[in-house]
């Protein structure tokens, strides 16, 4: 069965996008740091705002792509937004402006996010639906793997001058645009009334399933486990990697995700879920640990690269969970619910870390992730037992 071309349109939008993000998200925090001189907790508080804004609008994007039935049109206000934000990084002169560039720019992600998981429940085959969320997640995360690539040339080509190579982020962003406008397509919806009148509507949580309740839970712990990837740049700066190469550990982890995200998906349709993220865990255990006692380059490329892995077998799995679990009509609400939730985990986590890491060094800051993933993991390990138990 092939996947559909909408499910490609959207991979080559996420490609695009983050390679746009990612070539400035591998330079901010050290250069937040570095030029601008903000502490661990302000670039914790910066991230975990950012990072949490990201995944609360969710839950409104979500719910109202749901109620008028069309996911393009938040599409364009998400990616049109986070396009326009591009150029307020090579202008800012101090954090608060950064700040807000930020902020803006994870409000588009926001807004496009539950809409984009939406339209991919909505078109892909139930017999293939891994496989199509695994396909995206790869091609998000090749770009992620191209825009930090882009960074290192550049900054050796204009001699560290982050500025000017800030502004190179437009470029992918606009093709995001394009490929959106003329590509992305939506399957065709019968007229319907309308049950809701507004974003949020508490009555319709009875539709979902417990087990739809227990990846929303999940989701909160991963986010707490995994903090923002911000700290796995700061880490590599403090190891003493320069500042045209300290982009490179997003290359190493985005590397490793895209290598796995794929293939995971597709195992996924064929084997419980439920493994997938049993290995990842132990994966994320692995890459904490390492992270924590990283002395060197190569020691933080191998964590880095570890971490990358964990993310293939977790994060396009749990996507397709969501959708696993909840109705149909209601998809863009229950990636919404889904986001809004580890939002809130992935705020709490990114200040923990910062705060942890000025008080006590870095070192203890992986170390509170791999306690976080421990957790994550005798909840899904608690999860399958009770399961079993049921079907006997």
């Amino acid at each position: 069965m092939k996947i559909p071309k909408t499910v490609w349109a959207l991979g080559f939008v996420s490609l695009f996008m983050d390679f746009s993000s990612e070539l400035v998200h591998s330079l901010l925090p050290i250069f937040l740091v570095g030029s601008l001189g903000v502490s661990m907790v302000g670039v914790g508080i910066i991230e975990g705002i950012a990072e949490a804004t990201a995944h609360i609008v969710k839950i409104f994007s979500g719910a109202i792509s749901d109620y008028i039935g069309k996911r393009k049109v938040l599409l364009l206000l998400g990616y049109g937004l986070a396009s326009l934000t591009k150029p307020l990084f090579p202008l800012a002169q101090n954090v608060e402006t950064v700040f807000f560039a930020r902020f803006t720019d994870r409000i588009g992600k926001g807004i496009r996010g539950a809409p984009r998981d939406a339209l991919v429940a909505d078109v892909a085959p139930k017999e293939i639906r891994g496989a199509c969320f695994g396909l995206r997640q790869s091609m998000d995360t090749m770009g992620a793997i191209l825009g930090p690539i882009a960074a290192i040339l550049l900054m050796l080509v204009f001699s560290n001058n982050v500025r000017l190579v800030l502004w190179f982020a437009a470029i992918p962003a606009i093709a995001a645009m394009l490929i959106i406008v003329f590509k992305v397509k939506e399957p065709k919806k019968e007229e319907k009334e309308h049950d809701f009148k507004i974003p949020i509507n508490f009555n319709i949580i009875k539709n979902f399933s417990k087990q739809f309740w227990f990846v929303v839970i999940l989701g909160a712990m991963f986010m707490l486990a995994r903090f923002s990837e911000a700290f796995l740049v700061l880490k590599a700066s403090e190891v003493g990697f320069e500042a045209a190469w300290v982009p490179l550990v997003m290359v190493v982890m985005a590397l490793t995700y895209t290598i796995f995200a794929y293939p995971i998906g597709k195992l996924s349709d064929k084997v419980k879920r439920e493994y997938m993220l049993i290995v990842g865990l132990i994966i994320l255990i692995l890459a904490d640990f390492t992270l924590a006692n990283a002395k060197s380059y190569i020691a933080v490329l191998i964590g880095t690269a570890i971490w990358g892995i964990h993310m293939g077998f977790t994060q396009g799995v749990l996507a397709t969970l969501i959708a696993d679990y909840s109705p149909k009509e209601y998809n863009g609400t229950a990636f919404g619910i889904f986001n809004f939730v580890s939002g809130i985990s992935m705020l709490i986590a990114s200040i923990i870390a910062g705060v942890v890491w000025q008080e006590f060094g870095s070192y203890m800051t992986f170390y509170a992730g791999g306690v976080f993933a421990l957790a994550s993991l005798i909840m899904v390990y608690i999860n399958i037992k009770m399961k079993n138990n049921l079907t006997k």
